[in-house]
């Protein structure tokens, strides 16, 4: 059996969860849930995602919601495979764990607000671009990336010199940046350095095509 994805193709967080199972070298499929029509909401959907948001995970029968929930399963149940993304020593996890929580305390707050008012907010729900609102969000997002600056001025990245789970997390997110207008991570030299090392991964090369394109609606194999 492989895992089967459920999610909407230009989703940050279905992205997430298909990163990370490219990173573990994890065999899927991708079902698209129709938003415009609302598939989300249906009293089907509900059974597996109770809150009828996306996406979530059928492992064999698993049902799992929340992608962060689903990356740290995926990391620990194929801990073999792919970069080790959890550290197991004690230090190192608590360091891991801090990086996590910075990602959702200072970097996916204000990113996610700022791309919602630009691009969400007009193109997906009708409501008008409030241009003030987005450069709010990138000030208070472009202080939190300078103490990013300093930390990565130290190591290759968030928590030492190896990838983890918590730089993944950034990644979807981080790459609707340029897209709704703003070069915020280019003005980081080590951000900047950081965030692109990350994009030439080939679990996110894979995973993103055009930052408008879709995810392939096939089982992956196992080797890429």
């Amino acid at each position: 059996m492989v895992v089967k994805l459920y999610g909407h193709n230009l989703l940050s967080n279905t992205r997430l969860v298909a990163l990370i199972l490219h990173e573990k070298k994890v065999p899927f499929e991708f079902h698209l849930v129709n938003r415009h029509k609302k598939e989300h909401k249906t009293p089907e959907h509900k059974k597996k995602h109770p809150f009828g948001l996306l996406p979530y995970i059928d492992d064999d029968g698993f049902i799992l919601y929340e992608s962060r929930a689903i990356t740290y399963y995926i990391a620990n149940k194929y801990a073999k495979q792919g970069a080790p993304l959890i550290p197991t020593e004690v230090k190192a996890n608590a360091l891991f764990h801090q990086a996590a929580s910075m990602e959702l305390s200072y970097f996916n707050q204000y990113a996610k607000k700022a791309v919602h008012e630009v691009i969400i907010n007009p193109t997906m729900k009708g409501i008008p671009t409030n241009r003030a609102a987005f450069d709010h969000f990138i000030v208070l997002l472009s202080e939190n990336l300078d103490v990013y600056d300093k930390i990565l001025s130290k190591h290759r990245y968030l928590t030492g010199d190896d990838i983890t789970l918590a730089d993944l997390h950034h990644l979807p997110m981080a790459a609707w940046l340029p897209v709704a207008g703003s070069n915020v991570l280019e003005t980081k030299p080590n951000v900047h350095r950081w965030f692109n090392e990350m994009s030439w991964r080939p679990s996110w090369q894979a995973v993103k095509g055009d930052i408008q394109g879709t995810i392939p609606t096939r089982v992956v194999p196992a080797h890429m």
